[in-house]
């Protein structure tokens, strides 16, 4: 078997799916993308299946070395993101050709389901108590949102008093029982985070996300020592690598490795595997497609440490499509007492409307994140 052809579309809401072909007729599918920047991906993806067009699909372990390892320059968000979506789909295609799922190529599952949240407040959060009850009377456990808007290095106290009024708001419509995910979004630097992580700290969060960006890891040393709140970060890493120094240094409760950005199942699996020797869990980044979501999934039902996983279903970027509009089973991802069965079907699990895919990839989005600034002027971080 070779791999013959492949085929890329750029479909709404801000995804950009691959196809890859094989002489037997076996296709896979996978989701290269960073949003904001899926045209740039394009251009990467296009020129690393240069590579393997006439390979065989079933050596993984050894394109995966060949993409990462020969380009001299590697890592960063367009290469790696391009190597995972070319992963997913390769896996995809080993999975059908053993009629199996991903999962069991990897040693077999040790979840039958796997625990999921859902967004609520978008980029500027608002009426967040109201949306997180919706959610919760949908059937989900957890919840996750934006904790601020844009903030100054030292910023107000009366910012931090609207984070706490809105926190306190979701905490009161869903009572003590359901988990709540603060997303500090890069936006905070330390000297703020520090003191949103002690003022949140009565509304027991499940977890305080990228409370700094990643480039300043450094800071998490600090800001967990000033709180008992669990730390996640990992969005904003793209490989072993970027998260052996932060593992090691140990002020880290969850990593994030995005399947779609982190070099795709191949690599985060490792990276899955490297946390649990540091006693650190799993919560693979998801605010993506299907295809990325089904990746995440094969990965969570072989990760002792994976405790709960990120979806888009109905989250403020998916204006014009969401992850079903896509399947030809939507049933797939139906999602009970706060959990999703992991698919069952070969590859990754998922049977992707292709008809639907062609007719949408006409429209060629554009998506781009906002740009914000200060009210002095100066750019802010989004």
């Amino acid at each position: 078997m070779k791999i013959i052809n492949y085929e890329l579309f750029t479909v709404p809401p801000r995804w950009l799916f691959l196809k890859i072909q094989t002489s037997e007729g076996i296709v896979g599918w996978g989701e290269p993308v960073v949003e904001g920047r899926a045209h740039t991906v394009k251009a990467a993806v296009e020129e690393l299946m240069e590579y393997l067009i006439g390979k065989d699909p079933l050596r993984i372990e050894d394109h995966w070395n060949m993409l990462y390892r020969s380009g001299f320059y590697r890592g960063g968000p367009i290469l790696m993101s391009a190597i995972a979506g070319i992963d997913q789909a390769l896996w995809d295609i080993k999975g059908k050709y053993y009629g199996a799922p991903v999962y069991e190529l990897m040693g077999g599952a040790c979840r039958n389901s796997m625990r999921v949240y859902s967004w609520i407040g978008g980029d500027r959060p608002s009426d967040v108590g109201k949306a997180a009850r919706e959610v919760v009377d949908a059937g989900f456990t957890a919840v996750k949102m934006n904790a601020t808007e844009e903030l100054q290095y030292i910023d107000t106290y009366m910012k931090i008093d609207q984070v706490v009024e809105r926190i306190s708001a979701v905490r009161d419509a869903v009572g003590n029982d359901v988990g709540i995910a603060i997303d500090f979004h890069g936006r905070v630097h330390k000297p703020m985070a520090k003191i949103l992580a002690k003022e949140l700290e009565p509304f027991r969060p499940m977890f305080l996300e990228e409370p700094v960006l990643a480039e300043n890891n450094e800071a998490l040393r600090e800001i967990a020592n000033h709180t008992h709140i669990p730390i996640a970060t990992g969005e904003r890493m793209f490989s072993r690598w970027d998260f052996k120094s932060t593992l090691a240094d140990g002020y880290v409760d969850i990593i994030q490795p995005d399947l779609s950005h982190a070099g795709g199942i191949t690599e985060v699996k490792k990276i899955a595997s490297m946390a649990e020797a540091y006693d650190v869990a799993l919560a693979p980044h998801c605010p993506l497609g299907p295809i990325a979501l089904a990746a995440c999934l094969q990965v969570d039902a072989t990760s002792h440490n994976a405790f709960i996983q990120e979806q888009s279903l109905g989250i403020h970027y998916n204006e014009d499509n969401d992850i079903l509009d896509y399947l030809k089973d939507k049933s797939v991802f139906a999602y009970k007492d706060g959990f999703v069965k992991i698919p069952q079907e070969p590859g990754l699990g998922v049977e992707i409307d292709e008809d639907y895919v062609r007719e949408k990839a006409k429209i060629i989005h554009n998506w781009k994140n906002p740009i914000w600034r200060h009210k002095d002027g100066s750019i802010a971080e989004w």
